[in-house]
């Protein structure tokens, strides 16, 4: 699994806001993932407005690491693993809209938002992410790798999240490709 990994084409989610019929309001994201020795991970995401990934909302860096917490039954050779991004957590805005949107919801512990500009939310609270000062952002998740394709687990229907091991994905998401 070493390497670098990266998402074959934007993909959707099911978010945790709800639309006014009250299903899952869906997200749409790319991902590039890299996994070193000694279990350190970084992970780059970019949100979109829009299914094709032509309007990015804002990149989104993670860098912590993984532990080994065995087996998982979807499939064989699945592991159940946890992320924990206890080195760093970085947002840049991407577009106008959503810089004015974290300056009006964030707290004053931050710098004003502006389009491309980076700031760690590392230990600090972030309502946007339901993130609180203090805790490190922590998923369940699992890991499969399969003929060079590398699955994670598939978000819930719902759209909660994997804060919790009772949450921990049951199914596989879209892989990602080794990066060449």
């Amino acid at each position: 699994m070493l390497g670098e990994w990266v998402s074959i084409a934007p993909e959707i989610r099911p978010g945790a806001l709800k639309n006014e019929d009250g299903s899952a309001k869906p997200f749409y994201l790319t991902r590039d993932f890299r996994y070193a020795d000694k279990e350190i991970f970084e992970l780059t995401i970019v949100n979109s407005a829009d299914a094709y990934g032509k309007v990015p909302l804002a990149k989104i860096f993670i860098r912590g690491h993984i532990s080994w917490r065995g087996d998982h039954p979807i499939a064989e050779g699945a592991q159940k693993v946890d992320f924990t991004a206890d080195e760093a957590y970085q947002v840049t805005p991407l577009i106008s809209g959503f810089a004015d949107l974290l300056n009006k919801i964030t707290s004053n512990s931050y710098d004003k938002w502006e389009v491309g500009k980076t700031q760690s939310i590392f230990g600090k609270s972030f309502a946007p992410f339901g993130l609180v000062e203090g805790i490190n952002f922590k998923e369940f998740d699992l890991i499969y790798l399969f003929n060079d394709l590398l699955f994670w687990g598939a978000r819930n229907v719902d759209g909660r999240g994997f804060d919790k091991e009772e949450n921990r994905p049951t199914n596989l998401q879209i892989p990602l490709v080794r990066k060449s």
